[in-house]
């Protein structure tokens, strides 16, 4: 039976499935907005604080001790930075978010809300999230630490997350040049749906600490438009610019020619949007286990990923990736503890 977590609200009793957003326009809906912009959303009767009915035989996460695979090794990775300073410098882009997708195979009788349980005791994060509906194709446990967009009314804001180190004092120039340029792109892209001028950066590069490492946060925000559409919205900020990169026509182009598998819900949109209230929490599908379906096995995949400049190295952006990665695929093999 399908359900969805976020936070301490749990959602339940599903009634409809879509794939369009134009059909959200009444009732509460878990969203998950793929990278390539495929969208699923499960509507829900109810929504409150409800602890669900665990399966029979349940026996908690049981650690993958197998190895993980990546879609791009350390070879690979590091010659697509290199593309992409090459590409810098001919100035067809200027920032490009590179990413690789790890995988495992899983038991048969896996649980993903197992692995979610996990997360919340060992890697908090203000954004976290479960969608559990295998039977609509959509098994999803989120530690995002980072906001695509939250809407109350006609206030939007997006805060997007640029800049990543094991301390304050490890921040280059670079992650700050990186958040400023991303800053300005997402208040572009907010500016194409709210008031003229309403769309303001409220803060800009502020230190957050999470578990194993810091961000840096800037918030932008702004009033919508009358009459703006959910579609509108993604039209003008999908996908969020932090994961993207600028400009993002380009950006995006880049990730096809270098990436060699499509991210699926990493990096897209995981979340809810309540179209009785006008109220959404969608978060940027970072730090991201999902589950699928391939040639008969389950499968279990998370994605890692830096910000590529001119002024990156290629070791260090490789070695990011790692960081982001250590303790949340440590937590789900057994190497992390809770």
């Amino acid at each position: 039976m399908a359900w969805a977590r976020f936070g301490a609200m749990t959602a339940y009793e599903p009634l409809a499935v879509s794939d369009d957003i134009d059909e959200l326009t009444e009732g509460f809906w878990a969203v998950v907005v793929d990278f390539e912009s495929t969208l699923t959303a499960v509507r829900f009767a109810h929504r409150g604080r409800r602890t669900m009915t665990r399966p029979p035989g349940y026996r908690g996460w049981q650690p993958l001790d197998g190895t993980w695979r990546t879609s791009m090794d350390r070879a690979a990775y590091t010659a697509g930075v290199r593309e992409i300073r090459e590409r810098i410098a001919a100035g067809t882009v200027y920032q490009v978010n590179l990413c690789r997708v790890l995988s495992h195979d899983l038991p048969a009788d896996a649980y993903l809300p197992a692995l979610a349980r996990l997360l919340r005791k060992g890697n908090p994060a203000p954004y976290e999230a479960l969608i559990h509906a295998p039977e609509f194709g959509v098994d999803i446990v989120c530690a995002s630490p980072e906001r695509y967009l939250r809407r109350d009314g006609e206030r939007l804001v997006s805060s997007p997350i640029k800049g990543t180190s094991r301390t304050p004092e490890e921040m280059l120039p670079k992650d700050y040049a990186e958040n400023v340029m991303i800053a300005d792109l997402v208040r572009n892209d907010l500016q194409q749906v709210c008031r003229v001028g309403t769309v303001a950066v409220e803060d800009l590069c502020a230190m957050e600490n999470h578990p194993g490492l810091v961000h840096l946060v800037t918030n932008v925000a702004g009033r919508l438009l009358p009459d703006v559409s959910w579609r509108d919205i993604l039209d003008a900020t999908f996908p969020p610019g932090s994961v993207s990169g600028a400009p993002k026509s380009s950006a995006v182009a880049t990730i096809a020619d270098l990436e060699p598998v499509v991210r699926g819900p990493y990096c897209g949109a995981i979340g809810w949007i309540d179209a009785d209230t006008g109220e959404a929490e969608l978060a940027v599908g970072i730090r991201t286990f999902w589950a699928s379906e391939e040639q008969g096995r389950r499968v279990l995949h998370f994605g890692a990923g830096a910000g590529i400049t001119w002024a990156s190295d290629p070791e260090a952006e490789w070695e990011e990736t790692q960081l982001k990665a250590r303790r949340l695929i440590g937590l789900a093999s057994g190497a992390v503890a809770p």
